[in-house]
């Protein structure tokens, strides 16, 4: 069967999950087509049954189809014998769903989900595209990025993980608010940070601390700031803290005590606002002058977008310890302060009270986290997309 589009409407396939980290860019790059050609462009997602690209790509407002394929267990395990299977299955399918919508090009974001899709894709004749968020590499991209046209790569240096040459440091799609958060900041950073520390009751006599481990929330982060709450206190810190709904939920009454018994010792109520999850992180960002952060590929980002020195505390539960990798990217410039996981509890504070007021320290990592920021991203992946389409 003809994989050519009849039509001289443009369609795109977009495929990867599993995270977020590989969803909301891939959504940000639908969102830039869509924008930008309106009803002249389809847009088909393709991801895998039971993760959570399936709920989140339609309330982005686009179709998606699910394949039944799992991951790989890295342990000698039966289910991967089941996998095996699944996997079989889910590139039979993805070679019906490329010969039955006709895709101009496929784009894969990462995750065993977009596997099936842009292997196939590329075997097919069609240009496939990846965009890899990660200063490592992930499987599917490295085994995909040889017969793809370009990766799009969301740290520098990338080289090592796709010798071919066919990549290009773009930076990485992050979420509008954040770009349009940042434009307004740097304009005018000294009122825009001061609006902002306002609305959540601070003044901008006193340095703010914005603390996330994420919608989910890290243990070993939150411990340590639970932990350290006296000393940020006498510090003369304001302290909002994002805990993620876990922590939240077992804690939320113990934390409120100890903020209760801090007003009762020193007189007066700390300035520390906490909660599960935070619908403005824009202005929690904008008010900050200090951010402690997991180092997530879309985290970092946003971080060097808005210029924000950190400290970052990689998760040390996640796939090739790549949180580790994209935080060196920015400790080894200089641009953030990197603290293992297993030494969180013994260094985190200590590092908070140290650099939240060295100025000068503060403003090196700002000047190379400007160096890094790219957010012109999703732009320019589009652009690299359409120009090759249009070549053709």
């Amino acid at each position: 069967m003809s994989t050519t589009n009849p039509s001289n409407k443009l369609r795109f396939i977009l495929s990867g999950g599993g995270t977020g980290g590989h969803i909301f860019p891939a959504v940000a790059i639908a969102n830039e087509l869509q924008n930008r050609f309106g009803e002249n462009a389809t847009i088909l997602f393709v991801g895998a049954l039971g993760k959570m690209e399936m709920s989140k790509v339609p309330q982005a407002g686009y179709e998606i189809i699910g394949l039944p394929i799992e991951g790989l267990k890295r342990s000698l395990s039966p289910r991967n014998f089941i996998v095996a299977i699944k996997t079989i299955i889910s590139f039979i399918k993805a070679r019906k769903i490329i010969n039955k919508f006709k895709p101009n090009a496929v784009i894969g974001t990462g995750g065993y989900a977009s596997l099936p899709v842009c292997y196939m894709a590329s075997k097919m004749g069609i240009p496939v595209f990846l965009q890899e968020q990660n200063g490592f590499a992930g499987l599917t991209n490295k085994i995909v990025g040889k017969n793809a046209v370009t990766t799009c790569t969301g740290f520098p240096d990338m080289g090592k993980f796709f010798p071919g040459g066919n990549w290009i440091f773009t930076g990485n799609p992050v979420r509008k608010n954040i770009i349009d958060s940042a434009n307004v900041y740097h304009q005018s950073p000294e009122k825009t940070k001061e609006e902002a520390a306002q609305k959540f009751g601070f003044t901008t006599e006193k340095p703010v601390l914005f603390i996330t481990g994420g919608s989910l929330g890290a243990r070993t982060i939150n411990e340590s700031i639970a932990n350290g709450l006296p000393a940020l206190t006498q510090a003369g810190i304001q302290v909002i803290w994002q805990m993620g709904e876990r922590f939240w939920d077992a804690n939320q009454c113990a934390i409120s005590e100890k903020i209760d018994q801090l007003e009762a010792e020193n007189g007066q109520k700390p300035a520390i606002l906490f909660s599960a999850f935070l619908n403005n992180m824009d202005e929690a960002y904008q008010a900050a002058d200090l951010v402690v952060a997991r180092s997530g590929a879309i985290t970092i980002s946003e971080l060097c977008i808005l210029a924000k020195p950190a400290i970052l505390i990689p998760s040390p539960n996640v796939t090739d310890d790549h949180q580790t990798k994209n935080a060196q990217v920015l400790s080894n410039r200089h641009a953030a302060v990197l603290i293992p996981d297993k030494n969180c509890e013994v260094e985190l504070i200590p590092t908070i009270l140290d650099l939240i007021h060295n100025q000068d320290k503060k403003k090196q990592m700002c000047e190379q986290l400007m160096a890094l920021a790219k957010p012109d991203a999703t732009s320019q992946i589009v652009d690299i997309l359409t120009k090759h389409i249009s070549n053709k």
